[in-house]
C-alpha cells in the first residue's frame, strides 16, 4: 500500500470497520503514514492502536509489514480473520465502543490535545469523540 500523509488529511473513521474489528482501518492508514515517505504527522500508534494491537495479539511491526506489501484492504482483512480469535474481535470491539470521555475528563493536558471535546457530553464514546476531532482539525 501506499504511504499517506496525515498532515494533509484525517486516517479513516475510528468505526470503520476491516477484518471485523472497530478501529483497524484506522490504524491500517496510521501504519501507512509511518512508511517511507508518509508523514503521521500528529496521529500515533501509542493509545488506542496500540492496545487494539495488544487485544488482539497482533505484532505491530508484523502488521506494518504487512500493510507495506498489502495491495489492498481485502488482503489485511483476510490476515486479520486468520491471525485473530472471534473472542479476541469481539472483546476488543466492547471494550472500544465503552470507552467515553468521563473515563479521561481528569486527565492533564486532555483538552489541550482534544479541544474539541471540551463541547462534548460525557458520555460521549472516545471514538465519536475522535471522528470530532477529525473534522474540526481538517475543517
Amino acid at each position: 500500500m501506499e504511504a499517506l500523509n496525515l498532515t494533509q488529511r484525517p486516517p479513516r473513521k475510528t468505526t470503520d470497520v476491516l477484518g471485523g474489528v472497530i478501529f483497524m482501518a484506522r490504524t491500517v492508514d496510521k501504519l501507512r503514514a509511518t512508511l517511507p515517505g508518509g508523514d503521521v504527522g500528529a496521529y500515533q500508534i501509542q493509545g488506542f492502536s496500540s492496545r487494539m494491537l495488544e487485544m488482539l495479539a497482533i505484532d505491530e511491526e508484523d502488521l506494518r509489514s504487512l500493510v507495506a506489501l498489502a495491495q489492498t484492504d481485502d488482503e489485511i482483512a483476510q490476515w486479520v480473520l486468520k491471525h485473530t480469535t472471534q473472542e479476541a474481535r469481539d472483546a476488543w470491539n466492547s471494550w472500544i465502543n465503552a470507552q467515553t470521555l468521563r473515563e479521561r475528563l481528569d486527565r492533564p493536558g486532555f483538552f489541550d490535545r482534544y479541544p474539541v471535546a471540551r463541547d462534548l457530553p460525557p458520555d460521549t464514546t472516545m471514538i465519536e469523540m475522535l471522528n470530532y476531532d477529525d473534522t474540526a482539525t481538517f475543517a
